[in-house]
């Protein structure tokens, strides 16, 4: 007979941060933002899928402002009054994400396009023959 052998969880840990990065990954389905401390520790993170919304929907403005409403929330607990943003990608949440912050009353000191460009990329295709 086997015993089951129960393990004691780890105790959760809160780190006040005051000045926390905000990674915003706005693509032409959905919308990601993850806030981080300083070394890059996650303190939470949202998806608009993630609340409710399915399919072109995920992509729209109006969704980045309630994911960003949403880490906001969650990350209540750890104090955070300003946001350093870093945007990804070129989809529509991008300036609806950064309103979202304001909206909520993190103050926005700066803001940085880390959407990644090709240097040559990859090999074109060939050109068609008809």
């Amino acid at each position: 007979m086997v015993k089951a052998v129960k393990k004691a969880k780890k105790k959760k840990i809160n780190k006040q941060v005051s000045h926390a990065r905000a990674y915003v990954q706005a693509t032409f389905n959905n919308t990601i933002v993850t806030l981080t401390d300083q070394n890059g520790d996650v303190l939470g993170w949202a998806s608009s899928g993630m609340i409710g919304f399915k399919g072109p929907k995920k992509a729209t403005p109006y969704a980045a402002g309630q994911v960003v409403k949403k880490v906001v929330e969650s990350t209540k607990t750890h104090g955070v009054r300003e946001v350093s943003v870093f945007i990804k990608g070129i989809g529509g949440g991008r300036e609806g994400a950064i309103r979202g912050f304001n909206a909520n009353g993190i103050n926005v000191l700066s803001i940085k396009d880390i959407t990644p460009i090709p240097h040559n990329g990859c090999r074109a295709p060939k050109r068609r023959r008809v």
